[in-house]
C-alpha cells in the first residue's frame, strides 16, 4: 500500500509528464496500434508459474520521468531471471542501504548484461550480495542471476529492469517485447503478467550467436 500511497501523492503534487517521443510510439505499441514484429522477444525476468504486477512502467510520473523502463514488484530474496543470452559486464552487489531519497541512489546493486546485437539490458536493486553471476560471464535466456532487494533509490523491494542499444553515438534506452502467458506484449503498468509454463521463451527465434 505504500507504493500506491506514494504514487497518490504524486500525483497531487502534479507530476509533470515526459515529453520524449518515445512515450507516445510507447504507448501506441501497448495499445497495438503500432504493430512489431521484428524486435527481439524477451522472456519475463522471473521464474516460470509465477506472476508479478508492473508497479511503474515506461516514462511512469513516479520515478521514470525519463526512462523507458520497468518496475516488477518482488518481495526481497526473489530469482532474478536473465530475459535473453548475453555476457555480464557489470555487477555491483555491495549496496546495504534503500530508501525512497536521492542519496540512495548509489547504493542500488545491480546487473548489466551485454547482447548480440549491441543491446544492453540492467536489473537493480538487487539485495546486498544478490549476484549470482560475475563479470565476464556467458548466462542463457531463462538462467537465474541474482536475488531481488531494495537498494538503492527504492520506496518498496522490486526490480527496476531497463534495456538500451547503441547506434553508434549513443546509447538509447529501448522498450522490449515479452513472452507471456497471453502471447507476445509491450507491458503496462499495474497488470499482472505470468510467465509461461510451457517451453522454454522464444524457441521460434534463432539462437543467439556469440558474436557479442
Amino acid at each position: 500500500m505504500r507504493f500506491q500511497s506514494l504514487i497518490f501523492c504524486c500525483c497531487l503534487a502534479g507530476c509533470a509528464v515526459s515529453n520524449n517521443p518515445q512515450r507516445k510510439e510507447i504507448k501506441q505499441l501497448q495499445k497495438g496500434n503500432i504493430k512489431d514484429d521484428t524486435s527481439f522477444v524477451y522472456s519475463l525476468p522471473f521464474e516460470s508459474k509465477k506472476s508479478h504486477l508492473i508497479v511503474q512502467g515506461y516514462f511512469g510520473i513516479f520515478s521514470h520521468k525519463e526512462r523507458a523502463a520497468l518496475d516488477f514488484k518482488m518481495k526481497r530474496g526473489t530469482h532474478i531471471l536473465a530475459v535473453r543470452d548475453g555476457i555480464v559486464t557489470r555487477v555491483k552487489e555491495d549496496g546495504s542501504k534503500g530508501g525512497w531519497n536521492k542519496k540512495y541512489r548509489s547504493q542500488g546493486n545491480n546487473i548489466v548484461i551485454q547482447h548480440s546485437d549491441n543491446s544492453r539490458s540492467g536489473y537493480w536493486h538487487l539485495q546486498k550480495n544478490g549476484a549470482l553471476v560475475n563479470v565476464g560471464d556467458t548466462v542463457k535466456q531463462g538462467q537465474v542471476i541474482g536475488l531481488s532487494g531494495k537498494t538503492g533509490y527504492a520506496a518498496t523491494p522490486h526490480l527496476h529492469f531497463i534495456v538500451w542499444k547503441s547506434d553508434g553515438r549513443g546509447w538509447q534506452q529501448v522498450p522490449t517485447r515479452f513472452q507471456t502467458s497471453k502471447g507476445i506484449k509491450y507491458l503496462r503498468p499495474w497488470k499482472w503478467y505470468r510467465n509461461k509454463t510451457s517451453s522454454p521463451p522464444d524457441i521460434s527465434q534463432p539462437t543467439e550467436t556469440s558474436s557479442q
